[in-house]
């Protein structure tokens, strides 16, 4: 099979698939044949989700765009080395952890703590979403920027990708216990933080 893939533009609304769509399992052995059209439809179910998951980790779209088409490359490459044991969407996620925090140990600029997350530019910041910014979505994206990157990550997993406790334990590389424990952790920091802001309670997803 060949290496080479020129994957499409990331795309910030979710593509259409067919009605009577496979699963991602038989899409990866699908892929795992050099199936360029199975390869285009997992791109087009994932590729939004990976790349809101790898921005919440780096602070930096360009760089999360770039680090997307290296994650659906790896699966283009690696689908025969799928075995199965965990859901394509865990798969997919882990790979792009990995190499999204490859990617910030390779750029030192871009190394995000608690300190240095809040004071990312907004590439949004100008007079056409200045209102939206006031908004209290807005506001609680502010907030989830000021938690350190192993926290985000967490918050992505769990309410954004709707991951259950095992399989965030799965991604990150630590025990069930010791996520529950940082949820925790989250969940405090962040009532904290939209006090702060002004905002009393948020109802969790």
């Amino acid at each position: 099979m060949s290496s080479v893939y020129k994957f499409p533009p990331i795309s910030h609304t979710h593509g259409k698939v067919p009605r009577h769509k496979p699963s991602d399992a038989a899409l990866i052995a699908a892929i795992a044949e050099g199936d360029k059209r199975a390869m285009e439809l997992l791109f087009v179910r994932h590729n939004v989700r990976t790349y809101r998951f790898i921005t919440r980790i780096t602070g930096n779209a360009a760089l999360s765009e770039d680090i997307v088409s290296e994650v659906f490359l790896d699966v283009w490459r690696g689908a025969r080395g799928f075995k199965g044991k965990s859901d394509v969407s865990t798969w997919l996620l882990a790979i792009a952890r990995y190499k999204a925090i490859s990617a910030l140990r390779r750029e030192t600029d871009a190394q995000l703590d608690h300190e240095t997350a809040v004071t990312i530019k907004d590439d949004a910041d100008d007079p056409e979403t200045r209102a939206h910014q006031r908004s209290c979505g807005a506001v609680i994206q502010k907030c989830l920027m000021q938690l350190s990157p192993a926290l985000r990550e967490l918050v992505d997993l769990v309410y954004y990708q709707e991951k259950t406790v095992a399989e965030v334990a799965q991604i990150v590389g630590i025990p069930p216990g010791t996520v529950k424990t940082r949820m925790l952790r989250v969940r405090g920091r962040m009532e904290e933080l939209l006090h702060g802001a002004g905002i009393r309670s948020v109802e969790a997803k």
